[in-house]
């Protein structure tokens, strides 16, 4: 029988057509495989379209109109009221001086124009970039968040040229919103010092948390009543955009003064922020001309624009000299985590305004990674997609990317004219503005939603919001990361698989389906469970047989199918013959190429009770009861093969 099965061909279905074990075709050599696969993506990038594909601007250029211009106009100019004071709050967040929040706010938005394929998205400082730069600048300096800066977009970069964005894939939605919401809480309490004209330390949340109600009886006065102020007329401000107007309602009919005003208002909440800054900076100049000074103020800001140069790749700092190595070494985890984020942010926005059209993520990584080097020579901090900016310009009607630039010449026009009034924006100001802008970064809603669904899922979210807390940002985020891939690996390891018994032709056989494509941390556990079950349920006095239906196996490893094969020798020992019904191609090749004498073990009959007559009829065979070719013919699913 043994050399009866070696002879025979057993037929796989590819589509429509059969392939018979010895037609399998042989697998490539690794190594020529790896060269034919870099020379097709040589091929692929040096090709005009490919260019094309990389430079966006020059798919829209072409077809710009004096429309499109108006619309870019009024949408980059409403975003860079609100990127001005953003910038300089979360520069206030990082440790830096106020001026590098606004040397962030140009650049990236300059390159986005060229290299960018979506057009609502603004790049520039954002509320966690800051504070993921925060804890170099207060240790080494404002040079370590340059070199950051250009370090951070080198990595971006490589990734969206080795299109390596799938490694974002591994931060998952709940381990997203526990790193967002702890960022969240540890920016705003870290405003509480500012909001209430406390001193002391804030680098760190619980250093916040302890500072505050030790300090709560030094709280200013004046302080206090704006910084609350102004979180309460930001959040008045915000409710205007109900009033806007747009078009017609059916059977409606809006009168010009109605549409007027509800634009005028939608106008002044997408300018809240900026509003609300110039409110303080006017109530504060006034108060000085007078003899007052009832607030803590931002004090000066380095007036002009930046210097124009390579980042440091040496810097001195409190008497100490770091080299090029030093710095990186101090840098860390920082320069996989923050890109890691800044993409992950960035993509996540650009995805969230696509409107259901594809993103390029390779694009995207291309032009964040650019916006970052090209940035740090001119002393930006690490920027990345600023989803408040971004929803602006969206309301604000922007058509391309092209907005960036007038967001960009706002920013620099502050630069070059406003450094000087910036001296008088309160503290409590910026704490306040600070503060709401968390308010929308907590997503309120996820715990309940996760209970009702899938609870699980509250595990990695709880443990990378509790060790961001604790720990940090990074090291949060890398034990959330690793416990949901803890929890991934359980499932892997413990994959549904469907066994029962059933009684086909007078003979028990344990039809074993898995649910899934089996890796190697399963390979032991399936093995064990099929042995247990046979050992457990198997009448010695009738034949018995195990049939595995591998209708869902796509795709095995090496050391899957070294466990099959070790299976298949318990299953001798117990003289239960073992079955592989309806394997693909791929699963089969791998399975082979550890064991060509497994070939015999294949079967591709239509239904379960042809695999037992087969065997039956082909044993007969070997008994000379049947001639070879109806012995072939049956172990091919009934079907005659030449």
């Amino acid at each position: 029988m043994d050399d009866l099965c070696d002879e025979t061909r057993t037929c796989l279905g590819n589509g429509n057509k059969h392939l018979h074990i010895d037609e399998v075709p042989e697998r490539e050599s690794p190594l020529r495989e790896c060269g034919r696969c870099v020379r097709s993506q040589l091929a692929s990038m040096c090709a005009r379209h490919t260019l094309a594909r990389r430079l966006p601007i020059t798919q829209w250029l072409p077809r710009y109109t004096l429309s499109l211009f108006l619309h870019d106009v009024m949408a980059g100019l409403t975003v860079g009221m609100t990127a001005i004071p953003q910038g300089i709050a979360y520069a206030v967040v990082a440790g830096l001086e106020p001026q590098y929040g606004l040397y962030s706010g140009f650049m990236g938005s300059f390159v986005y124009v060229l290299f960018g394929s979506t057009k609502d998205i603004t790049v520039g400082p954002t509320a966690i970039m800051a504070l993921m730069t925060q804890t170099y600048v207060l240790s080494y300096g404002a040079d370590f968040a340059v070199l950051l800066t250009f370090l951070s977009g080198c990595v971006i970069t490589l990734f969206g040229l080795l299109q390596l964005g799938f490694v974002v894939d591994f931060i998952s939605m709940p381990v997203t919103v526990g790193f967002t919401t702890a960022a969240a809480i540890t920016i705003a309490s870290s405003q509480l010092k500012g909001l209430f004209g406390l001193k002391g330390s804030t680098d760190k949340f619980m250093d916040s948390i302890v500072n505050f109600f030790e300090r709560i009886h030094e709280a200013q006065l004046w302080d206090s009543v704006l910084g609350i102020s102004t979180i309460v007329a930001l959040l008045l401000l915000q409710k205007l955009t109900v009033f806007r107007v747009k078009g017609n309602p059916p059977g409606q009919t809006i009168s010009t003064f109605r549409r007027v005003w509800g634009n005028t208002l939608w106008l002044l909440s997408l300018a809240r922020n900026a509003i609300v800054v110039f409110f303080g900076v006017g109530l504060a100049y006034v108060l000085f001309l007078n003899g007052h000074s009832p607030f803590t103020l931002t004090g000066k800001i380095g007036e002009g624009f930046p210097p124009i140069g390579l980042p440091p790749f040496s810097t001195v700092f409190r008497n100490e000299t770091y080299s090029f190595v030093e710095m990186t070494s101090a840098l860390g985890s920082s320069l996989i985590a923050i890109p890691l984020i800044s993409i992950l942010e960035s993509i996540a926005i650009a995805k969230a305004f696509s409107k259901g059209k594809a993103v390029d993520a390779t694009q995207e990584m291309i032009a964040l990674g650019l916006g970052n080097m090209l940035g740090s020579f001119v002393r930006s901090m690490p920027v990345t997609g600023s989803f408040t900016r971004t929803a602006v310009n969206n309301a604000s009607g922007v058509r391309t990317p092209a907005g960036g630039i007038f967001t960009g010449l706002l920013v620099m026009g502050a630069l070059g004219l406003l450094t000087s009034t910036f001296y008088y924006i309160p503290k409590a100001t910026l704490a306040g503005l600070i503060m709401t802008a968390m308010f929308s970064m907590i997503d309120y809603e996820v715990v309940s939603l996760l209970w009702r669904t899938k609870r699980i899922d509250l595990i990695p979210l709880g443990a990378t919001f509790v060790f961001c807390l604790a720990l940090g940002l990074e090291y949060g985020m890398i034990v959330g990361i690793t416990v949901n891939l803890l929890i991934l690996l359980y499932h892997s390891a413990r994959p549904p698989v469907n066994m029962k018994w059933v009684v086909v032709n007078g003979c028990n056989v344990l039809l074993v389906t898995p649910a899934q494509s089996l890796a190697f941390p399963s390979a032991e556990y399936v093995r064990e469970v099929i042995v247990a079950d046979c050992n457990e349920h198997r009448d010695e006095s009738q034949q018995s047989a195990v049939v595995i239906d591998g209708v869902n196996l796509f795709n095995i490893d090496s050391t899957v199918a070294k466990v099959i094969k070790l299976l298949s020798e318990d299953l001798k020992v117990l003289e239960v013959p073992i079955f592989l019904w309806r394997w693909s191609l791929p699963v089969t090749q791998t399975l082979l190429g550890i064991d060509p004498k497994m070939k015999p073990l294949f079967r591709n009959a239509t239904t379960l009770d042809l695999v037992l007559s087969l065997e039956n009829r082909v044993r007969h065979e070997s008994e000379g009861l049947m001639d070879e070719d109806t012995a072939v013919s049956m172990m091919n699913g009934g079907q005659h093969v030449p």
